[in-house]
């Protein structure tokens, strides 16, 4: 028996028994050929190919009736790389030139690919070199006659261990038998941990050496409340999981009952209580947990792994579908945010040496108008459709806001020309994420209607921390004093304007810190679904003055440390 510990991404815990994804290279021979053998060797390349493309297609269509349009359109960025020329001619040269066997010639190609993408310190190329690497793999197995058993067809439930996990990867285990997953690289907030709280699938994330460490076939218990792997359990932990895993269930059984009660202190103030979503898709699982509406609506996700720019129209039913099956709820809008850990190949994106400091987000809209526009003009057109909102990402700055709403005014006047209705008092907001943005909110409010705080990127960019790198991830720390000033500085300055102040980031869904969101004076927390009965349980059960008096006391200490410890001791003794 082993324990292997690492980050924990989504709560839950289960026992099974492992598929290892792709853990090791494959064994691939070096073989010489004859030159009268090449043009069999070109053959197989090209039906290796062609077998390839044939199985991408059929699980993007698969895919695509199971799950919607927007999961099966993930698998187009692969069927690009499978059309990379430069890839493919450079195979065929090096088995004309070197006379050697296709796979083993296609597997130098490949890491020698993979390898030039890696050398760059760069996260905007990680979903580039895990399509290369995914495609790559399926073409291999079709030349040695290998095969790999699909998420998406699995037969009996496992616990999926692999060294990372692309959104392709979650989309095809999503309602299927994969009942827990690990990996080797992520953190708290990085799109895998997202997805798996989304998709309510407990997860361990950042275990550093997981794939080296656990075999195929092994059993493992997952614990994704305290971010632990336990490998081969003995007779004693497994006794102590099936304990662990009843009182889990329990709880989320009597949490239940606050989905539908108002999120309302002892003392009767009153907190919004909504969620983050992705696609469409997720409306029904934010209505059966209560929220009280749609806080965070991420719209890139219908730009990604697709080899076109989403039309007006094919936007504005996706918007318009979730706004009405929220109605009359309201739902929050944030105009796309690329760049960073996700980009678009077909647009031609700049790599970059610090994407997450680069050209991305709000940055990449004003310089794209006609792209924007589009957008702008499908959200407006919802807007008719009941009560929705639209923010702004990554504004660093007044003029950004400005610029943005010139665009947004330009939008109006297109739809006024076209007779097409709109709401004309569409509430705009802006997220504040960058530490500029935070210290100048006070002079923001005067050009927004609300603030909703990013806190995956703030805390990113105050306490300079990557927080998608595992090895530094214990600096991640959302209970810092300098994060919670900043938190102070922009609820103070935002109610001083008479705006209302919201939080997105995955630090809303942490049920430690809801008394000091409360405290602060946070007018609506958007967290993933799941969470919600969770963080309603803990508004109900305390008053806003005993929060205040909370907020006080931390604001007076000196590490994040002691801000969690202290929060640990008011939390026990309030059960005990």
């Amino acid at each position: 028996m082993k324990t292997l510990k690492g980050i924990a991404a989504s709560a839950g815990i289960v026992m099974g028994k492992v598929l290892l994804v792709d853990s090791e290279e494959m064994n691939v021979p070096k073989k010489s050929i004859k030159e009268s053998a090449i043009p069999r060797e070109i053959t197989r390349l090209q039906d290796a190919l062609t077998e390839t493309r044939a199985e991408i297609l059929n699980i993007r269509d698969k895919v695509s009736r199971e799950m919607g349009q927007e999961h099966g359109d993930i698998f187009n960025a692969h069927l690009m790389v499978l059309e990379d020329r430069a890839i493919i001619e450079e195979v065929m040269g090096r088995i004309k030139k070197e006379k050697l066997n296709t796979e083993y010639i296609f597997s130098q190609v490949l890491k020698k690919y993979v390898q030039s993408f890696l050398k760059i310190d760069d996260e905007y190329l990680r979903e580039r070199v895990s399509d290369i690497t995914d495609v790559g793999r399926r073409i291999l197995r079709h030349l040695v006659g290998e095969q790999k058993t699909a998420l998406s067809e699995l037969k009996e439930k496992v616990i999926v261990v692999a060294y990372d996990l692309s959104p392709s990867d979650t989309a095809v285990m999503h309602r299927k038998n994969v009942v827990g997953f690990a990996t080797d690289i992520g953190g708290r907030t990085s799109h895998t941990a997202i997805m798996a709280k989304s998709l309510e699938i407990p997860a361990v994330v950042g275990l550093e050496t997981a794939t080296r460490q656990i075999q195929n076939g092994d059993t493992v218990i997952l614990d994704g409340i305290r971010g632990v792997v336990v490998v081969d359990p003995s007779p004693a932990e497994v006794q102590k999981f099936r304990q662990e895993q009843a009182r889990f269930l329990e709880f989320s059984k009597a949490l239940k009952k606050f989905k539908d009660l108002p999120c309302v202190t002892l003392d009767g103030r009153r907190l919004e209580l909504a969620a983050n979503i992705e696609l469409p898709e997720e409306t029904p699982s934010v209505l059966s947990h209560g929220a009280d509406g749609i806080g965070l609506y991420r719209t890139e996700f219908l730009y990604m792994n697709r080899p076109d720019l989403p039309t007006e129209e094919e936007q504005y039913q996706a918007y318009k579908k979730v706004v009405m099956q929220m109605a009359p709820k309201p739902v929050v809008v944030r105009t796309f945010d690329l760049g960073g850990d996700k980009f678009l190949s077909h647009l031609e994106m700049p790599h970059e040496m610090n994407p997450f400091l680069g050209w991305r987000a709000i940055r990449f809209c004003l310089a794209s108008p006609e792209i924007f526009k589009v957008q702008l003009r499908a959200i407006l057109r919802a807007s008719a459709h009941g009560k929705l909102r639209m923010m702004y990402p990554m504004i660093s700055g007044i003029s950004e806001v400005q610029d943005a709403n010139k665009l947004l005014e330009e939008a109006r006047g297109e739809l006024r020309q076209r007779k097409i209705p709109f709401d004309k008092e569409m509430e705009v907001g802006a997220m504040i994420e960058i530490p500029s943005a935070a210290l100048t909110s006070d002079i923001l409010a005067s050009e927004v209607d609300f603030f909703s705080i990013g806190t995956n990127d703030l805390i990113q960019y105050a306490l300079a921390v990557d927080r998608i790198n595992e090895k530094i991830a214990y600096l991640y720390e959302p209970a810092h004093p300098a994060v919670l000033r900043l938190l102070k500085t922009i609820i103070d300055n935002g109610h001083a304007k008479n705006i209302w102040v919201g939080i997105c980031g995955e630090m809303s869904g942490d049920p430690l810190l809801t008394p000091v969101l409360l405290g602060l004076g946070m007018d609506e927390i958007s967290t993933s679904p799941v969470m919600i009965p969770e963080i309603k349980k803990i508004v109900r059960s305390m008053g806003y003055a005993e929060a205040r008096e909370i907020v006080d006391h931390v604001l007076t200490l000196n590490t994040g440390l002691e801000v969690v410890n202290y929060l640990k001791l008011r939390q026990a003794k309030k059960i005990s």
